[in-house]
């Protein structure tokens, strides 16, 4: 099905409407209150390593501006928010010594939020491991998965009785690939031989984290987030279109597989090559321990072409041209979200699936003018894609909410403060935080649950 829905057709009962941060993007204050550094703190104190040296000790300043930013979510009427906690907050060395006061934190913030009747889904690692455990090896080092579960296990025993989701791990490719192939993230390494231990180790975090849920007696749901994107052949000629079915086995398969089927994607040892460890399968079944939930990151599609100098995968990224960009120069294509979730449904069938983020970043106003920041890129792609995400459930899927990245601008990791992602625009200088047009527009959509999407978007200043 790929026309458009009947004037006035609403999502399901009960969809969640949300929005989604992270820990280190927002919260500022890193290190207060007993809070150990993290990786992403490290790295962003290394002269190079971001743009402009951006650092996160202020952000948002969320950390401090919490209450206000609830009553902002509130006054968007948001129904859950998506968040995440910040290891080294709560477990400075990362293992053993509880910060109270860290865990206090969230607490308070949950208890806001269920107060204003917004659901919270809490993410327990966004990419901010401890510094004092990658001093151990990190991610490298197997008795990670048992440091997570420990790290788990503190925040389901004081939060489970009240919050009713959590996800494990947000997007594993971008932490191992990012993190230990490229180097632009924390902790900034280049190896191509750590990042299938990386990977197998970031699964078998995953499902300890999965296991301790399940005997903590937690009363909500778990699930995990990975990031998906189609992978199109940029010719009909044979060697693009092996290049981009192994883009898809090393962008999308490397962690659908084992999660869902137990194993690792066949092509993927082969894309490898002497990189792939002998012990890759060891310690595997525990990354298909059963989800309650799947949470799909979606921003656009790569259309590729071979090129055996593109590194691992051999598949160079290709700009379409006569299409809209983002300022991430991602090509804007709500089609390809649609295709997503339909192949996401092939592979989970009837698992709930959420969007746990989809949006974009476009050139916005610097400033609000008259006390409005218009940013119609924004509204357009936030409703082609909606509309697609209602064609994926016409067609079965069992989508249960969707979460737009981001509540607000904020640091976009080694990018810095340049691009905006925001429904909110804030103010670095003074942080103050202004709703943006697709901030009021969202807040229609959520209040005639999807209804309003087949209203014509908003004209600029209206």
């Amino acid at each position: 099905m790929s026309g458009g829905a009947p004037r006035g057709a609403r999502f399901p009962d009960g969809f969640l409407w949300g929005a989604a941060t992270s820990a280190y993007q927002i919260e500022g204050s890193p290190l207060a209150d007993g809070a150990g550094p993290s990786i992403w703190h490290r790295f962003s104190h290394t002269p190079g390593r971001t743009a402009a040296g951006a650092g996160a000790d202020v952000a948002c300043d969320h950390y401090r501006r919490w209450r206000e930013d609830v009553a902002l979510m509130a006054s968007l009427e948001l129904t859950a928010y998506r968040f995440s906690v910040s290891w080294s907050r709560v477990l400075p060395e990362g293992r053993g010594r509880v910060n109270d006061k860290g865990l206090d934190f969230y607490a308070r913030l949950v208890d806001a939020l269920l107060a204003r009747g917004i659901a919270p889904n809490i993410t327990l690692y966004h990419w901010d491991l401890p510094a004092a455990l990658d001093d151990r090896g990190g991610w490298l080092n197997p008795d990670i998965a048992q440091w997570f579960a420990d790290y788990a296990r503190v925040l389901f025993e004081r939060l489970g009785d009240r919050v009713p989701m959590w996800a494990t791990l947000n997007e594993p490719w971008v932490i191992s690939h990012d993190g230990y192939v490229s180097g632009c993230n924390a902790p900034g390494h280049v190896n191509l031989w750590e990042a299938p231990r990386v990977a197998r180790n970031l699964l078998r975090a995953h499902g300890s984290a999965v296991r301790a849920f399940r005997a903590s007696g937690a009363r909500g749901r778990i699930g995990v987030v990975v990031n998906l994107e189609p992978k199109d052949a940029a010719s009909d000629a044979p060697e693009d279109l092996a290049a981009a079915a192994r883009a898809d086995v090393y962008f999308n398969r490397q962690y659908m597989d084992p999660l869902f089927l137990g194993r690792w994607p066949e092509g993927l040892a082969a894309l490898f090559g002497d990189a792939w460890p002998a012990d890759a399968d060891e310690g595997l079944d525990l990354a298909c321990e059963p989800l309650d939930w799947l949470g799909v990151n979606y921003y656009t599609r790569k259309v590729v072409r071979h090129d055996p100098a593109a590194w691992p995968d051999g598949a160079r990224p290709v700009r379409v041209e006569g299409v809209p960009h983002m300022e991430t120069g991602w090509e804007v294509h709500p089609a390809g979200f649609e295709r997503c979730l339909r192949w996401v449904h092939e592979r989970v069938g009837t698992l709930p699936v959420y969007v746990t983020e989809n949006g974009g970043a476009f050139a916005d106003p610097p400033s609000p003018v008259d006390g409005r920041v218009d940013d119609p890129q924004r509204v357009h792609c936030l409703r082609e894609h909606l509309r697609a995400a209602r064609r994926a459930i016409e067609a079965g899927l069992d989508l249960r909410g969707y979460f737009a990245w981001s509540l607000m601008d904020n640091l976009e990791w080694s990018s810095g403060f340049r691009l905006r992602f925001g429904l909110v625009h804030v103010d670095y200088a003074t942080l103050r935080r202004t709703p943006k047009a697709s901030a009021l527009w969202y807040r229609e959509v959520i209040r005639s649950n999807g209804a309003s999407l087949e209203d014509p978007p908003p004209e600029p200043g209206g």
